[in-house]
């Protein structure tokens, strides 16, 4: 870098002032240190227990029906072979099953996460009485495991005519994903300034239109993180469904998975294939959604 200065005497000279460059310094060696060294090797064996299962069912699913149960074991197909997907919708109604899943949890997901978000800013905005014991039964309710009310449940659904129907199990995961989507989404708008909607409502806008218009765009990665939370446990899940559902025109994905173990016989190839089906939406979802994911759940961590 280069400096022009004045001398005392009037007369102007020029002074170059060197400034080191910080990229260029030498940086310090890591120091290998046996707690260092221990972690590493802690996180990688953690990896590897984690998705050997979902490398095995992606394996088993490419093997041809009659070397699955091979010994030696093989950990990579001599043969892969894509019989048990083709065989998997030929002699079954995998396509009905994927597509009654992928209805119910869109649907259960997007309808639940908007009257979580209806009821967060109640909860998040006003105070009146009986706030807090609704958030504490909120909480409750996800520590009550389902089947202590699948009695009451399944005489209400039958009173009602919906069992063995898409929309009644819509309705019960509806139910189900309100509650912690609730809480969920009211940490989201605890984090966003009463500002915004109050500048809102002073230019015209409703309380509703407020909410709309300036708070939802705000909170898109929280709504988004909710959204996909309800999706996921609506498309896992697995007790309700398949007590609900009877005939194989309403059943979903993980009712359908159930249905290839029988009394003498499990059809590994079959459910390993349905598996990494079932497996592939989430993961997808997942994937192009995680920045969204990682913005919604930080964003409703800290009250600033």
């Amino acid at each position: 870098m280069t400096m022009t200065g004045t001398h005392p005497t009037g007369a102007s000279q020029t002074r170059r002032i060197t400034v080191p460059d910080p990229a260029a310094a030498p940086r310090p060696k890591p120091r290998v240190t046996v707690g260092g060294v221990a972690r590493v090797v802690g996180l990688a064996l953690w990896l590897v227990i984690t998705l050997f299962p979902l490398y095995w069912i992606a394996l088993t699913s490419i093997k041809s029906p009659g070397t699955i149960n091979r010994f030696p074991i093989e950990y990579w197909p001599s043969e892969p072979s894509l019989e048990n997907y083709v065989g998997l919708f030929q002699h079954s109604s995998f396509g009905v099953f994927l597509g009654n899943s992928a209805l119910v949890a869109v649907i259960g997901g997007a309808v639940a996460t908007l009257i979580a978000l209806l009821s967060a800013y109640v909860l998040a905005r006003f105070e009146f009485r009986g706030k807090g014991a609704i958030l504490i039964a909120f909480l409750l309710t996800q520590m009550i495991p389902a089947f202590i009310a699948l009695g009451p449940l399944y005489s209400m659904m039958t009173e009602l005519g919906l069992v063995d129907t898409k929309s009644g199990l819509i309705l019960v995961y509806i139910a189900i994903c309100i509650p912690f989507s609730t809480v969920m989404l009211r940490g989201f708008f605890a984090n966003v300034p009463d500002a915004l909607e109050e500048a809102a409502m002073i230019d015209g806008c409703s309380r509703l239109g407020a909410l709309f218009r300036v708070l939802v765009p705000v909170m898109t990665p929280g709504i988004i993180a909710a959204f996909i939370f309800n999706f996921v446990n609506c498309w896992n899940e697995l007790f309700l469904s398949v007590v609900l559902m009877n005939t194989d025109e309403n059943r979903t994905v993980p009712s359908a998975l159930n249905g290839f173990i029988s009394t003498f016989n499990i059809d590994w190839g079959s459910m390993s294939a349905a598996a990494v089906l079932t497996i592939l939406p989430t993961m997808v979802m997942f994937a192009l959604a995680s920045r969204w994911i990682v913005q919604g759940l930080t964003a409703g961590a800290v009250k600033e």
